[in-house]
């Protein structure tokens, strides 16, 4: 059985592991034992209360409980830009016109700003590729949204996600290449590993602040502006299925798009529910008539979660077995979050 539940410092190790499977690209997974540690640490800070906005933040883990090893990843952090500066790309025009000449010109302009502090942010997500099946990866991926539906006091209004941006097989970014290269002496995998690990003055104190004209950088440079790298496309697929959307925000480093919404209008806020546990071991579901959704057991403290076939008409009542209901930490009568894993409209 697969089941999500909050990480702890005692998956150090498997969380490396898998921080040195992720590569370039994944800026808040950096394959750094003392920087994870540390923010498996602020992690246990937030839910005891103790951490400030500007540190407070959730990573879940998704555990293969018959070998006890964590398998994939991923996280939240309830208020970015407070304490590091968070810095984005905004993508917009400038208008340059002459009566005299007759001339109109609309010119893309790219904007370094900070508009988005202080909004909650999606990071962090990452499977194992030999559990990328049976939806695992969405799993991993939308059960942040239930969380957010069962404690949405803890967030902001804002919800964005950082989508990792173009770079080649060879980790090349042509962004980094036309922009970024110019005013950095490191290359773009050092300063993504930079950022990675908080290491982020460099940025406000080195990148142009004046408005750079997308039509002076190389074509392949303004092809990617935008452009979600492929390896991340299914992710930015189940991202835009829960409401979010591209605003004209890119990553200052390779021009990932930045996918946003406002936290009332997801689908899980909308669409979960809480319905009543019975556990019964002897379960007869119609096959035909079942699908598959996302189940959480709602306790902030020891969040449990994990998919589950289920009749598409639940009735207020939800069955499980024995098992299922010792791995989510539920007893009979107790109430349970559902939604179902795919838009049913």
């Amino acid at each position: 059985m697969f089941i999500i539940r909050h990480a702890s410092v005692n998956d150090l190790d498997d969380i490396f592991v898998l921080a040195e499977k992720s590569g370039i690209g994944m800026t808040t997974l950096p394959a750094n034992k003392e920087v994870l540690l540390s923010r498996l640490k602020r992690i246990e800070k937030t839910l005891k209360g103790d951490a400030k906005k500007c540190e407070q933040g959730y990573l879940f883990v998704l555990e293969d409980t018959d070998s006890q090893k964590v398998v994939g990843l991923s996280g939240i952090e309830v208020a970015i830009g407070l304490g590091d500066s968070f810095y984005t790309y905004h993508v917009g025009k400038q208008v340059h016109s002459s009566q005299s000449l007759d001339t109109h010109n609309i010119m893309k302009t790219l904007i370094l700003g900070n508009d988005l502090t202080g909004s909650s942010e999606l990071c962090t997500l990452f499977l194992d590729e030999d559990y990328r099946q049976n939806h695992n990866g969405k799993l991993l991926s939308k059960i942040r949204f239930l969380f957010i539906a069962a404690f949405s006091q803890y967030f902001e209004e804002k919800l964005i996600a950082e989508m990792r941006g173009y770079s080649d097989e060879n980790g090349r970014s042509p962004f980094w290449d036309a922009v970024g290269s110019h005013f950095f002496d490191i290359d773009f995998a050092e300063a993504d590993y930079l950022t990675g690990i908080g290491k982020k003055a460099f940025i406000a104190e080195l990148m142009p602040r004046f408005p750079i004209y997308v039509d002076l950088l190389t074509a392949e440079a303004q092809a990617v502006i935008g452009k979600t790298h492929p390896k991340t496309l299914p992710a930015s697929k189940v991202l835009e299925s829960e409401g979010l959307k591209y605003q004209n925000y890119v990553d200052i480093f390779d021009a990932g798009p930045t996918l946003e919404a406002e936290i009332c209008n997801l689908r899980a806020v909308h669409d979960s529910q809480l319905v009543t546990v019975t556990i019964s071991d002897s379960i007869a579901n119609n096959p035909s008539d079942t699908q598959p959704y996302l189940c959480g057991n709602d306790n902030y403290l020891d969040y449990r979660a994990c998919l589950l076939e289920l009749p598409s008409q639940l009735n207020g009542v939800l069955s499980l077995t024995t098992e299922q209901a010792k791995q989510l930490h539920l007893t009979d009568g107790q109430k349970v979050r559902v939604l179902p894993l795919n838009p049913t409209h």
